[in-house]
Parts: structure tokens; sequence; C-alpha cells
């Protein structure tokens, strides 16, 4: 081996082997050496006996390719001949004595399903095009953007004859057109990292740094992320660095002994899921994880991860009971190693690719998430609202005549709106395992369904609050989403779902062009109750301001189906109403009630505010009103 030192980093592996690598994929795993006509492996298994690197080019015979033991828990092994494609494992001896083969843990690509072996891959060759896009990206700050995110599932968003899956390309062209046709900002993919199971989602990853080959090559996918950024869509990836599954050849007692999980099974073994938890506390473990974010922003020019089950990796109890874990040197239930890794891989990522995103998904009330690591917080950008998601959905499915009795459904989510950068989720996770589609979670008869879920829309693009909607309730998917099977496209051939799609094409242009939703969205300078206490007649109304001095929208809402008449909302001044947006419109399938006429507002107090209007709220909607504080309404 002291022929080719040369060509091995030691400097690499021991900022891996301390916790500080950062793109750990450049060193591990397997790479052309082009000068030599090899290619070298490299391979992090400390406590094995010996590794030989086997494959479809020496027969799948350990005694053709031995790998040398460097001195730093590190084997390597130089093999010529190798070409794109082939496939390969480690066939390892383990400190256990159990001889085992694994894929490389940092495999470009692998087999497909349900082959499981690593394939040998260069990453070059893709001419990307999207520099202007990216410069763009590092000057903006999101926090002030509007954000409206298309959720999806690339395996069931649109598929051929059967349950088969298409190819990145192919999603690509059609799915970055409909993006742009409909207005969202950016789109969010469930895991594409490789997973063993078509019946699993993704989110159990043998393959933290390959792109399952069911929708095709890594430059399959740089064309993906490409082509979104051609049409100005941003590119957000579901991360899993939770738990992994305990399939045999993924990391799972690597080399016989607990190396990337915990050894104590009280802390290794994931209850709820059948899964393995890394442990945050060792150092490879962080650059490995650190180095597979990082990959993709290096490699692939995605824009944000959205972090996977961020409870789990945060409480030492998560999903169990009192004495089945490890409390924490203070006590404590809180996993300060997951918090410290958190914290890194906030504070990396954000600082080598200003304006990407990280997003958590958190379903307590961790403090500071969207806080900077300095000031003690974990430093994502924003964290997703799983407490308004509930909140809204629960009021939506009550019968209207009892929701006067939970109206602090729609006004609690305001005290707290500005303790965390959010996002307001209407996701995958609502949509499956009985818990009906969004429309279908609405009350009422087939066209309150779709007048309710238009208002609960308006609602929630109103909301302070970035917007994320999983596909299929655009157009108002009446069944459960299903992985294995398309979406039901067939239902635009109704009209009320197509008026539903228009819908959300037109809320999408409206929330864009309007800074009043989307400027300030982390203090109470940006929204102001007008009338919060009408719960009699679950009706509500508020104003959101944006930087200028013009930008204001007046947003209200009637979540009843009968109307509601001089609906008083406090002003600030004398100045004039003129309604711009309505969900009740007769082109999304309302009843076409308008307010023709400027509304002009009085002087006579109202909900703390000097002057007053009364307005009109048709049923089950949602109503937005320019205001001209000044008195005249352009």
């Amino acid at each position: 081996m002291k022929d080719y030192q040369q060509y091995i980093n030691t400097d690499d592996i021991y900022l891996f082997n301390i916790g500080e690598a950062q793109q750990a994929y450049a060193t591990f795993g397997c790479h052309p050496v082009d000068e030599l006509g090899m290619h070298r492996f490299l391979l992090w298994a400390p406590n094995a006996r010996h590794v030989s690197v086997v494959g479809d080019f020496n027969g799948w015979d350990a005694s053709k390719n031995r790998m040398e033991r460097l001195n730093t828990g590190v084997f390597a092994a130089f093999v010529p001949g190798l070409r794109d494609g082939d496939c390969y494992k480690y066939e390892i001896k383990g400190y256990d004595g159990r001889i085992v083969l694994k894929a490389d843990p940092f495999a470009f690509h692998a087999e497909v399903r349900p082959a499981t072996a690593s394939k040998v891959w260069r990453l070059g060759g893709y001419h990307w095009r999207d520099a202007e896009f990216l410069q763009r990206r590092s000057e903006e700050n999101a926090l002030s953007r509007p954000m409206a995110i298309y959720e999806m599932h690339i395996g069931s968003w649109r598929t051929r004859e059967g349950y088969h899956f298409a190819n990145l390309r192919d999603v690509a062209d059609e799915l970055s057109e409909y993006l742009v046709e409909m207005g969202f900002t950016h789109v969010e993919i469930m895991p594409v990292t490789e997973y063993p199971l078509d019946d699993s989602w993704g989110y159990q990853v043998t393959g933290y740094y390959a792109v399952t080959s069911r929708f095709g090559t890594p430059q399959d996918f740089m064309y993906f992320v490409d082509t979104m950024h051609a049409k100005g869509i941003g590119v957000i990836m579901d991360w899993v660095p939770a738990h992994f599954p305990k399939d045999a050849h993924g990391l799972a007692r690597f080399d016989g002994t607990c190396l990337y999980e915990h050894q104590n099974p009280m802390q290794a073994n994931h209850p709820q899921w059948g899964t393995l938890i890394f442990n945050y506390g060792r150092p490879e473990v962080v650059s490995f994880l650190v180095s597979s974010a990082m990959y993709f922003f290096d490699v692939y020019h995605i824009d944000g991860i959205r972090v996977d089950a961020v409870t789990s990796m945060l409480y030492l109890d998560y999903a169990r009971n009192e004495g089945e874990y490890v409390p924490n040197e203070d006590g404590g239930n809180i996993d300060h190693s997951a918090v410290a890794f958190l914290q890194k891989l906030n504070s990396v990522i954000l600082t080598r690719y200003p304006g990407t995103l990280t997003i958590a998904e958190e379903s307590t009330s961790y403090p500071l998430m969207t806080k900077p690591p300095y000031n003690g917080g974990l430093g994502f950008v924003f964290k997703w609202n799983m407490g308004f998601m509930h909140d809204t959905l629960k009021y939506m499915s009550m019968d209207p005549f009892f929701r006067h009795d939970h109206h602090d459904k729609l006004t609690f989510s305001m005290c707290y709106a500005f303790t965390e950068n959010f996002i307001l989720p209407y996701s995958h996770d609502e949509v499956v395992h009985g818990k009906k589609s969004l429309l279908n979670k609405m009350y009422g008869t087939y066209d309150e369904k779709f007048a309710s879920m238009r208002a609960l829309l308006g609602f929630m693009y109103a909301h302070p609050g970035k917007k994320l909607l999983f596909m299929g309730s655009e157009f108002g998917q009446f069944i459960e989403w299903d992985h294995q099977k398309p979406l039901d496209w067939f239902l635009l051939t109704h009209e009320r779902h197509r008026q539903m799609q228009q819908y959300v094409k037109a809320l999408n242009a409206f929330y864009t062009a309007c800074p009043a939703l989307y400027q300030i969205e982390d203090n109470w300078g940006g929204f102001t109750w007008l009338n919060v206490d009408e719960a009699q007649h679950s009706a509500i109304s508020f104003m959101r301001r944006g930087d200028g001095p013009g930008d204001v929208c007046i947003c209200a809402f009637n979540f009843t189906p009968v109307p509601v008449e001089h609906f008083v909302i406090g002003l600030p001044g004398h100045g004039r109403l003129r309604e711009t947006f309505s969900s009740d419109n007769v082109l999304f399938g309302g009843s076409g009630h308008h307010h023709k006429a400027i509304i002009t507002a009085s002087h006579e107090g109202f909900a703390g505010q000097p002057y007053r209007a009364a307005i009109n709220l048709p049923p089950l909607a949602a109503v937005y009103f320019d205001y001209d504080e000044k008195g005249s309404v352009m």
C-alpha cells in the first residue's frame, strides 16, 4: 500500500475521525484514480478482522482484492479494470467472527431492488446550467420571500400503466412545467436516498449518498434539479438522520460491532419503527451524516433539506416508557449529542451555502429550533408548525354548528407564531392511514367540502408562515394517497376538481404578488387582529402588513355554511376597502357574492382600533381586501 500512499488523503481521514469532515464522500467509498487506471476503495471499519472488495470484476472472490488496514481504523484497496455500473460489496469478517456482505456506506449508486450491491459510478459528465439561479439564491433572504411548497412523492405523482417508477428526467420536464403553471415556488421531494423496500416511502435509508436507482442515475437527479432551477423552482429534499434499518447489507453492526448505532439496546433500538438510532456522540458518525447532507448541496445543487423526525432525535425517551431509556448526564431526557450534531449540521450548511434552507419536522415545543447556535438555538431556518396543522384540521372536520365552542383552534397559533420561523404544512402524513384526504376531512356535503377546503387554504395562505401542500390536494384528491398508485388525475374531468385546481393556482399567484402576506412573519408588525372574538359566527379577521407603506391586506373568514352579514372589523385609520380576492368566486365553484362597492371606514372604535367597517362574508369563504389608510383605493 505504501506505493499508493500519495493517493490517500490522511488529513481527510483525520478530520473524519474527529467529527470535523464535511466532504467525507470525496475520500471514502469508491473513486477512480485515472493516472493509475485503478479505483481506490476506502472503508471505515475499525473493528473488522479483515475486509475484501468483492464484485462482478473478481467473481465475488474475497481472496482477489483484500483491503489493507491503515492505522486510522480505515481499510484501503486499489482495484484495476473497473467500469461504471460494476457491482461490488465489502466482505467483512467482523469483530464477532461473522462474515457479512455489506454495501458501501459511501456508494453513489446501487443496484435496482431487490438486489442490494453498490455500483462503481463517476459523478462527472453533467453540464450544469443553474449558475444564475444559485447566485440569486445566495443573495436572497428566505424569511422575507414567498414560499409555496409542493410536497410530492416521485414514485406516485404520475406513473404509466401499472405500478413502476418513472425516470427522474421524465418527471422533471413534466413536473417543472406544472409547478410553474400552478405558481408553486418550491418542490419538496420525499426521500430519494436509497432504501430497500418499494412499500417504504423512503424513510428507512440504506444508502445515504446514493439516489435510489428506482428513479435513475445520479446524473438523472442532477438533470431533475437543474430543470427545476431553470424554471425558478427551488428543490427541498427530505433527509433522514434520525434512524436507519436493520437490513443485513446496511449500516447495522457494520464491522461486527455497533459502529453507527449505540451499543446499549435501550439507546440503539427505535421501539416505534423497528430501526436503529445513530450514535450522535461518535465523531465519525457526525462526519458521516454531515457529509451526507453536504453531498446533496455540493454535488446535486439542492436548495434545502427537511430533516425528518427531529423530535425522535432530541428526546431520549421518545416512544419509550419510564425506565426504558438511558437519561443524559444531567438525569434528563434530552440527547445533548443530538443537539450538538444538529447545531453543527445547520451551521455547516448555512455557512457554506447562504440562502439555502434547513427545515425541522419537530412536533413538540422544544425551544429555539430556528435560532442561531451561538444563542443556544439549533440553527434551523424553518420548523414545521404541526400545531397549526392539527388545530385547523380538527376544526374543519367538525360540524360548523359546534365550531363556536372551538374558536381557539383558529386563534391559538398566534400565541406562538413568532417564537420560531414556521412553515404551515398540510403534508403527506395527514392523508394516509385512515386519516382521509385533505378534501375528505372537510365536514359537510360534497359542495360544502370544496367550499370548506377553499376557505381553509385561504386562511393558511393569509396566516403568518410559509406554505406547504401535499400533491393531489391542489385538485381535491378525494381518496387517501396510495404510494403504489398515481394520483387520481382523472378527477380533473369533473368541474369541482378543475375549479379547486384553478383556485390553488390563483391563490398562489395572489400570495406571491402580495408582499403583505410574506414579508414580515417574525413579529407583530406584520399582523393585527381586526376581529378575533366573533366565535358565535365562527368568523375571524386580521390585517397583514409588508415592508412598504401600501403593503396591506385585510383578510376575513367565515367558517359556517351561512352568510355573515355586517361583520364588523376594526381599522387603524379612516381608510377604504376594496375586495381583491375571494374563495367564493364562481370561477372556483363559489356562489359569486362580491363586494362590488368600496367600503369606507367609520370613526367608531372596535377591537382596539379607532375605526371600523362592516363587511359581508359569504358562507365558508376567505375574502381578501386592499386597504388604503389614506382613504383612496387605487
